[in-house]
């Protein structure tokens, strides 16, 4: 079959999205750009929300990305299965489209936090996720001024229950998250919100690790034997 089209959207005051389809591409699909004020979702087989100060973060963090236009269609594709991942900032604009529960608050101590970090893989069998082991621990760069996942404490429970909790930090809890989460998903397990950037660790030249290139890898295999 052809190569899967994963598409990587730009807001304006996006800075990773070049670093996103750089991975995309390493992980053998076709990175696809799409446009923050368009409704074409060019029919990709999947999409990244990456990392960076939509909108420059006004009112609060990924409150105006989740009304763009290309954001319609996000969220009526992806309820209808479309595989998401949001990186960072792509994590709060998926929290304030409500496609993900709970919020990304500043981080404790209210201090911008960047560094190496280690986390561990809870959940595989997202379609991000499935090309890791249950358990798995990984180095990824963080780097977040709100960064802090808080829910009511019904929902941590849920997603505590519901094995929905992705990935945790380990060591460290860089931002104060409740429960250490570093990354959750939904009920389908096709959408994915990541607080650390896997696309910044997909080779050991590059990063501290090649660590995050599996989050691709994942979704590549995963649409290629859909």
């Amino acid at each position: 079959m052809d190569a899967a089209r994963v598409g990587v959207i730009t807001f304006p005051g996006s800075l990773d999205d070049r670093d996103a389809a750089r991975a995309v591409r390493l992980a053998g699909a076709e990175p696809v750009s799409l446009w923050h004020a368009e409704h074409d979702l060019q029919g990709v087989d999947a999409v990244v929300l990456p990392g960076g100060f939509s909108y420059g973060d006004y009112l609060r963090a990924g409150a105006i990305a989740r009304f763009a236009p290309i954001m319609t269609e996000v969220i009526a594709a992806a309820r209808d299965g479309l595989p998401v991942l949001g990186i960072c900032n792509g994590f709060q604009v998926l929290c304030e489209s409500h496609l993900l529960p709970g919020a990304l608050l500043p981080n404790a101590g209210l201090h911008f936090v960047c560094r190496d970090q280690r986390l561990r893989l809870d959940n595989t069998s997202t379609a991000w996720t499935g090309e890791y082991r249950s358990g798995q621990e990984l180095v990824i760069p963080i780097k977040n001024a709100d960064g802090r996942y808080v829910a009511d404490a019904d929902t941590i429970d849920e997603l505590e229950t519901s094995g929905r909790i992705v990935a945790r930090y380990l060591d460290v809890n860089p931002n104060g998250s409740q429960n250490d989460i570093a990354g959750i998903t939904n009920e389908a397990g096709n959408v994915v919100g990541l607080m650390p950037h896997p696309e910044h660790a997909v080779e050991s030249l590059t990063g501290p690790s090649a660590d995050g290139l599996g989050f691709f890898t994942s979704i590549v295999k995963r649409l290629v034997n859909a």
